[in-house]
């Protein structure tokens, strides 16, 4: 049965950030954020909000009508300083939001943000979460495959980091190349940004 899959608005906020919270909970990235389990469970929530808020405001939420799985976009035009400087914003808000003494919060966006290609319009996967229970499925391949076949059909490409060997593997089953710019955490996890060249004739 094909996931039945609709566009996320205000009302789905919370849902959305819990389903993140739940999905990314043991995430090496979060791990490494948030060391002690018991304060990242206190404040992993309010620090995955602010991507949705993000998303809502500025991009779309692909979001499973069961509630399952979730994908947050954004369409990033080409050298556009007002774009940069408004992502540039993110992790800053994302530290306040959640952890204000905890710099980690804020260093993990500043590193990807200086990866961050901006040469080309893309479209940027800022988080795709499925619920753990269902981990494992095809949820993740679904949710984005209608995002990824509008890429093929404009010429887009696509982008994304992935914070575990688990997730690169799905996405470079899916057309994504690691760029060769592994970011890295100190003292902690790599981080792998990935580009996703549009496929020629790929969608009719």
């Amino acid at each position: 049965m094909a996931l039945e899959i609709r566009r996320a608005d205000q009302s789905d906020r919370d849902a959305v950030a819990g389903l993140l919270d739940e999905a990314f909970r043991d995430d090496p990235v979060s791990s490494w954020v948030f060391p002690d389990p018991e304060h990242r469970a206190a404040v992993h929530g309010r620090f995955l909000g602010v991507f949705v808020d993000v998303a809502l405001a500025e991009g779309r939420i692909d979001y499973a009508v069961d509630g399952s799985a979730a994908a947050l976009w954004l369409r990033i035009p080409a050298g556009d300083p007002e774009a940069e400087a408004a992502e540039d914003e993110v992790p800053a808000r994302m530290r306040e939001a959640a952890d204000p003494d905890n710099e980690r919060c804020e260093l993990v966006g500043r590193l990807t943000g200086e990866v961050h290609p901006t040469a080309e319009e893309h479209e940027y996967l800022l988080m795709i979460a499925v619920t753990p229970e269902r981990q494992g499925e095809g949820l993740g391949s679904e949710l984005m495959r209608p995002v990824l076949e509008r890429c093929d059909r404009e010429g887009v490409p696509a982008y994304l980091e992935a914070s575990s060997e688990r997730s690169r593997g799905l996405y470079e089953r899916l057309g994504w190349e690691f760029t060769g710019d592994a970011v890295r955490l100190p003292d902690g996890p790599l981080m792998w940004p990935m580009w996703r060249k549009p496929r020629a004739g790929a969608a009719a």
